[in-house]
């Protein structure tokens, strides 16, 4: 299934880049904890949106990006 891209460039790169420092805090700084691998659960989702460029809940709100 095919979504149009509601995330801009820039958002995208923040969104990986947090999303690695979220997995690397939960998995290093919580070892073994539920909280740590919740914390790297949503690093996992960011990183997906950010590659995607779809965020559903975006989309949910009606955030859409300019037509070129």
């Amino acid at each position: 299934m095919f979504y149009r891209k509601n995330l801009p460039g820039w958002e995208r790169a923040i969104r990986g880049i947090g999303g690695i420092m979220m997995i690397a805090y939960g998995l290093m700084a919580m070892p073994g904890t539920m909280a740590g691998y919740a914390i790297a659960g949503a690093g996992a989702v960011a990183i997906a949106t950010g590659f995607l460029g779809f965020c559903p809940m975006c989309a949910m709100v009606g955030r859409r990006l300019p037509s070129p």
